[in-house]
């Protein structure tokens, strides 16, 4: 039987990926443009609408990107374009906390109680036992108002993208889910309410919305023009790579949900950004150039998690081939995103995809543009 291109495409990756996990570390992009390309086509293969990426070694940049931006008008994909980065705002809330913190302002150990007074006090859950570092590194105990049913159906359906939704209501959803399972500090789990609260509390200290303060601390110093934190605009504007799902995960039908609800995530995921921005954010992160040491040294200080060592915002992990890198993902309807960059900034990957149906996972698509973003980073 003839092979298809599927078939070749994940060939070339496995033996690209394998070169890869084997060679020794070196600064060779063209090697690293090959694996990340081969991926975003074996990404398309499975279904993604688009995939695009970024490869970083010294000054020396390149771009992949395989797919259609618009499958409506089927205009090529775009490494340029935006998207939505989702939980990567993250790390935008967790640096405007700490740059708080260095200006005297509050103490990331500060209780999330004496800065917002009753935010968290329902069905056993208490503000006032909860740190603002355990927010920013998820080991509060809070559940994930995310993880609602009524909540995911009406997001993930996209019915009404211009709800709005107040960060309390977001919190007060959560706190109903179940009664606390562990005490502050004792365990990890991921949840958005964590950086829902973040967000307020910036908003607390200072008075302004996450998004202005995002805007004037690190959007506006870093030169980032093509990043956007929308807080009611559901729409994207300019160049930007519509973003889609497959309902309940089925690939007989697919959705434009470009147009989506921002405030159901905020200071958790609410961001909109591009490839050459978020490689400029996170380089300046990683190196220090946004916060001060002993911020930093609290930034980059990791507690065990099923994603790696996750700081404040960010997350430290080992690579396949045995390298380290400081990253975050971000999945949010219609895009699926991740960035890698070493912990000196010299050596960076990128990658967007625009398909993201929330439900199951990882998909094929996710994993196979996983490995090639994996494997492109230590070809570097």
């Amino acid at each position: 039987m003839k092979p298809n291109r599927t078939t070749l495409a994940a060939a070339a990756l496995a033996a690209l990926a394998a070169l890869a996990t084997t060679a020794p570390a070196r600064a060779d992009v063209p090697s690293a443009q090959a694996l990340l390309q081969a991926g975003a086509r074996q990404g398309v293969a499975d279904g993604y609408p688009a995939v695009v990426g970024l490869v970083r070694s010294g000054d020396a940049v390149q771009y992949v990107a395989a797919g259609v931006k618009d499958r409506a008008t089927r205009t090529p994909a775009d490494p340029k374009a935006q998207y939505r980065i989702g939980s990567s705002t993250k790390a935008f809330t967790s640096t405007v906390l700490l740059q708080l913190e260095a200006e005297g302002r509050l103490s990331i150990d500060d209780t999330v109680a004496k800065w917002l007074p009753g935010a968290v006090s329902a069905n056993g859950y208490d503000g006032s036992k909860i740190t603002i570092r355990q927010l920013l590194n998820h080991t509060s105990g809070l559940p994930d108002y995310a993880a609602d049913a009524a909540f995911a159906f009406n997001y993930g359906a996209d019915l009404q993208p211009d709800q709005a939704f107040a960060p309390q209501a977001l919190v007060n959803l959560a706190l109903r889910q179940h009664a606390p399972a562990s005490a502050p500090g004792q365990t990890w789990g991921y949840a958005n309410t964590n950086y829902v609260l973040a967000g307020m509390v910036i908003t607390a200290v200072t008075g302004n919305s996450p998004a202005a303060e995002i805007q004037q601390r690190i959007i506006t110093p870093l030169g980032l023009t093509d990043t956007t934190f929308p807080t009611s605009d559901p729409s994207l504007h300019g160049n930007y790579l519509h973003g889609y799902e497959y309902p309940l995960g089925s690939s007989l039908v697919i959705l434009d949900v470009t147009v989506s609800n921002v405030q159901t995530f905020g200071a958790a995921g609410a961001m909109v950004s591009t490839l050459d921005d978020m490689a400029a954010f996170s380089r300046a992160l990683v190196t220090g150039k946004l916060l001060p040491p002993a911020q930093q040294t609290e930034l980059t200080t990791t507690v065990p998690s099923s994603l790696g060592g996750y700081g404040l915002g960010v997350i430290h992990k080992q690579l396949p081939c045995g390298q380290w890198a400081w990253s975050h993902g971000g999945d949010v309807l219609g895009y699926d995103s991740d960035w890698l960059s070493s912990e000196d900034g010299t050596r960076q990957v990128l990658r967007a995809n625009t398909e993201y149906h929330l439900v199951g996972g990882p998909t094929r698509g996710q994993q196979d543009t996983g490995r090639a973003t994996s494997a492109a980073f230590c070809a570097l």
